[in-house]
């Protein structure tokens, strides 16, 4: 009973209810937006035009005041400009549609040419198919035993005889002929085709008028309305959307201008009829993300095969387009606002397919800018933060999550693909601070907490091993990655130190070395510590820094030789836990530099970002340097040597 007495008051609890109660409300939420959305197009449509228009045109605005006009004036002298332009590019559309449509009864002998062409190409070809079928059917002999003989007509039985045609009556042509239509039916057929879109144009100019006019006060509202307790990460929120959306918008405008005008001049070269046509055309569609481009260029391509005697002006057409598009593309828009959106490409053609459903062409057009208000929005409000994520190219792990994440999977080919890209901006050792290190004491942490299980610390272990192996080799793409095998229970750093000693001796290396030429490196006891000094000596020889990895035991053992104690000229003591581990790092320090007293003594200190940062910066007795990262230590190192060779 008290079981059940437990269960019904955790049912019942409001505090356990209660997300499921928010996902409820969120769901509804979600669905009476979509309904807005849909049902209210006709009056969101012409203002959600009037807003991004305001802030294609606030620039213009703003310069118009500083050579010292006033708001209305200016506001009123950018919307008549405006005005202008479109009535001009629909003056421009419309004449040379006029002109296209009366000029196709010349190309009527070359369309008919050209369409026998492609039936020959295609429906000729299967036409040719079916007809030898039937005749191959037509030879094949009937089946007797299935179609009953004729009977021949009994004796003495009359033929019947068809009955005699009736006088045929020819039928009398009737056609019917509308009047001629007067002039004002001319005139309203013309006003009610067009009245829509001046009705709706007319609504987005009267609301355009309005936003520029109390530009200021609209924003001081918004703001006031969305943020009033924080106003200052409000006020930062709109300024970067209103930022980032002029700048899209100036930017985008000023590409899709000179697209046109290369698609212009190309076209002309070409002898094109309609080049002003398609050249516009391909302007105003290339605000369509991704297709608009294309559905121009099938257009002009499409008319130019259609009049042309032959297909190379077809062909030239669509050459011209592609190169034009793809050099865009490819190295003027990244060059130009390579990241001014903060969309990942996904996003934006996700974006396109919903709000096209949503408003129809008009939502294509800007969905792209809508998607990026949300982008934003989710930055700043952190009830939004999913859509930043969703939507946002910023990355929804950091490199080392993502290392982590594709290490625990044992997928090391995205891993090591992920590590050459960055390699070709920076070294191996900012990689290793910025990306590996850290990946290892998420690992780390996982490991002390006992999340991490044996399977998949084999899977991480033999990861790590792959990378490290595959960036501290110089790269042959015609051979293969071999696979590595580890022990389960032996220490990582440990076994690519005996891999390495494999290949290059007992003593990793020559001992017929100048002398203050080799650097030590030793890990301080733990196994993490020596897998941090086995990447050390990788990072360093990478340098062209000769580096060889001393472990605990080997420091009772003498060296090699008398001489090669005179050829060491730097010893680095690798840590990840130096408030655990100081004393024996001083204890180290002290015996190293009683038997090498020649050699400098540093220490790499690689404090996690979930360890205390307290005393981190505190100096270690016995120590000549201290450093906390890989690249630190790869300068002071090469400091070192540059300073015993002098």
């Amino acid at each position: 009973m008290a079981s059940i007495s437990n269960k019904e008051l955790v049912a019942g609890d409001p505090v356990n209810a209660r997300p499921a109660q928010n996902r409820l409300v969120g769901i509804i939420g979600t669905a009476t937006l979509l309904a807005l959305l849909y049902f209210g197009r006709e009056v969101l449509i012409p203002i959600t035009l009037a807003v991004i228009l305001s802030l294609l045109i606030a620039p213009f605005v703003h310069g118009l005041r500083r050579l010292g006009l006033g708001q209305t004036a200016a506001v009123w002298l950018a919307v008549l400009a405006l005005m202008l332009s479109l009535s001009a590019i629909a003056t421009v559309i419309g004449t040379q549609i006029i002109r296209m449509g009366s000029s196709l009864p010349q190309y009527e002998s070359t369309i008919r040419g050209k369409l026998n062409t492609l039936d020959q190409l295609t429906l000729g070809k299967l036409s040719v198919i079916t007809e030898a079928a039937a005749r191959l059917l037509d030879r094949v002999p009937e089946n007797k035993d299935s179609v009953a003989p004729a009977q021949p007509p009994a004796p003495g039985a009359q033929a019947a005889v068809p009955p005699a045609p009736a006088t045929a009556v020819r039928p009398i042509p009737v056609e019917v002929h509308q009047p001629p239509a007067q002039a004002y039916q001319v005139l309203s057929r013309i006003l009610a085709s067009v009245w829509s879109p001046l009705e709706s144009a007319a609504i987005v100019i009267v609301v355009l008028v309005f936003i520029l006019l109390e530009h200021e006060g609209l924003r001081d509202r918004f703001i006031r309305l969305a943020g009033g307790a924080d106003l200052r990460a409000t006020t930062v929120a709109v300024n970067d959307a209103g930022e980032r959306l002029s700048r899209f918008f100036a930017y985008q405008f000023a590409v899709n201008l000179a697209v046109g005008v290369m698609i212009l001049v190309g076209l002309m070269l070409l002898g094109h009829s309609q080049a002003l046509l398609w050249a516009t055309v391909a302007a105003l569609l290339r605000f369509v993300p991704y297709v608009g481009i294309w559905i121009a260029a099938f257009c002009a391509t499409l008319f130019a095969a259609a009049v042309a005697p032959g297909w190379s002006l077809a062909i030239m057409t669509l050459s011209l387009f592609c190169v034009v598009e793809l050099v865009v593309s490819q190295l003027v828009e990244p060059f130009l606002y390579g990241h001014t959106t903060g969309l990942s490409p996904l996003s934006v053609v996700i974006a396109a397919i919903f709000w096209s459903w949503i408003w129809g062409p008009v939502g294509l057009v800007v969905s792209t800018p809508l998607t990026l208000c949300l982008v934003v929005a989710g930055r700043y409000v952190k009830a939004l933060n999913m859509l930043e994520i969703l939507l946002g190219e910023v990355p929804a792990l950091t490199l080392p999550e993502n290392f982590y994440q594709r290490a625990l999977s044992g997928d090391a080919e995205t891993v090591i693909a992920r590590a050459r890209v960055f390699l070709k901006r920076k070294s191996l050792a900012a990689y290793c601070d910025a990306v590996l290190m850290p990946a290892l004491h998420l690992a780390r942490q996982d490991l002390l907490s006992g999340s991490i299980g044996k399977a998949d610390q084999l899977k991480f272990r033999g990861a790590i091993a792959a990378v490290i192996e595959a960036l501290g080799a110089p790269r042959q793409w015609w051979k293969r990655q071999q696979p590595i095998s580890l022990l389960a229970d032996v220490n990582l750093g440990r076994q690519l130190r005996d891999r390495r000693e494999r290949l290059c001796g007992r003593w990793q290396g020559a001992l017929e070395v100048p002398a203050g030429s080799v650097v030590l490196c030793l890990g301080v006891g733990s196994l993490f510590n020596e897998l941090a000094a086995e990447i050390l000596v990788r990072v360093l020889t990478a340098q062209r820094i000769d580096s060889r990895h001393l472990l605990l035991e080997d420091l009772p053992a003498p060296l090699p030789c008398g001489a090669m104690r005179e050829k060491v000229s730097a010893i680095c003591l690798v840590s990840l836990e130096p408030a655990k581990e100081r004393e024996r790092i001083e204890a180290l320090s002290g015996e190293l530099r009683a038997r090498m007293p020649q050699a400098k003594t540093l220490a790499l200190i690689l404090q996690g970002p979930f360890e205390d940062c307290e005393g981190r910066d505190q100096p270690i007795e016995g120590l000549d340097l201290t450093t906390h990262s890989y690249e630190e230590t790869a300068k002071s190192c090469q400091a070192v040597l540059d300073a015993g060779s002098r």
